[in-house]
C-alpha cells in the first residue's frame, strides 16, 4: 500500500527526465536579466531572475524548443535560452539557442499531470492564456561582441521609472497578453497588442506573460520591467 502511495504522489506532480547525466551540465550567462519560471513558457510563474551577466546551470534543455532548465541561487526552473550565452562545441559564447547540432547537451522532458494541468488550460503554479503570438527578439547577442543593450536598429532606451508611475500600471491591472519568448529590456511588443497610456507620462504599459512592462510607444520596445 505505502509503495503504490508513493506511486501515486510522484505521477501527480511535474515529471523531468534526463536523458543526460549530471556531469554534463554546463554554465551559461545570461545577457539581460531574465526570468526564471516554474515551467517552460510563458504563462508559468516567474520563480526567480538571472541578473544580466550571472551565471547559472544548465541542467538540460527541451528536444525542439528554446526553454532550457536552470538552477540558480538554490532556484530550479525554466529560462528561455535566446537570453543564455555558453560555450559550447568549441566555441566561444554562443547563443544556447543557436547552438550547433553536435553540443552536448542533455535533453530534458516536461510532461505536465493532474497536479499541473486541470484540464481547462490552466496550469498550476501559472495562468490560464494562449500564446497569442512573439515578442520581437530582444539583446540575444549583447554579451558576443557588442555592447550590452544593444540590438538591431540601435540602442534600447532604458528608464527608471518613478513610484507613482509603478504604482498607476499596479493599481491599473489590464488582461494579459502572452507571447511566445521572454519579457526583457529591448524585446519588441506586436503591433497587435494594445499598449495603455499613462498620464502625464512618456511611455505605455501592458501586462505581457504575466508582468507589468513600459514601452516606447513609437518603437515599440519594452523599456523596463517591473518585478515584485
Amino acid at each position: 500500500m505505502k509503495h503504490s502511495n508513493l506511486k501515486a504522489a510522484i505521477a501527480a506532480v511535474a515529471l523531468f527526465a534526463f536523458t543526460g547525466v549530471a556531469a554534463a551540465q554546463m554554465s551559461a550567462t545570461a545577457t539581460t536579466d531574465l526570468n526564471i519560471r516554474s515551467g517552460p513558457g510563458p504563462q508559468h510563474n516567474v520563480i526567480g531572475v538571472i541578473g544580466a551577466n550571472e551565471q547559472t546551470t544548465i541542467n538540460g534543455c527541451l528536444e525542439g524548443s528554446k526553454w532550457c532548465q536552470v538552477t540558480h541561487a538554490g532556484t530550479e526552473g525554466w529560462a528561455y535560452s535566446d537570453y543564455l550565452t555558453a560555450s559550447v562545441a568549441g566555441q566561444e559564447q554562443i547563443i544556447l539557442s543557436e547552438r550547433p547540432a553536435q553540443a552536448e547537451i542533455p535533453t530534458v522532458t516536461y510532461e505536465t499531470t493532474a497536479s499541473t494541468d486541470d484540464g481547462s488550460g490552466a496550469l498550476a503554479g501559472g495562468a490560464t492564456g494562449a500564446v497569442a503570438g512573439a515578442l520581437i527578439g530582444g539583446p540575444a547577442g549583447a554579451a558576443i561582441g557588442g555592447a550590452a543593450g544593444a540590438v538591431a536598429g540601435g540602442a534600447i532606451d532604458t528608464v527608471t521609472p518613478p513610484r507613482e508611475v509603478v504604482t498607476y500600471v499596479e493599481q491599473n491591472r489590464v488582461d494579459p497578453v502572452y507571447l511566445e519568448g521572454e519579457v526583457v529590456v529591448g524585446a519588441g511588443v506586436p503591433e497587435t497588442v494594445e499598449i495603455r497610456e499613462i498620464p502625464d507620462y512618456d511611455y505605455r504599459y501592458v501586462y505581457v506573460n504575466g508582468q507589468p512592462v513600459l514601452v516606447e510607444p513609437e518603437s515599440r520596445r519594452i523599456v523596463y520591467v517591473v518585478r515584485d
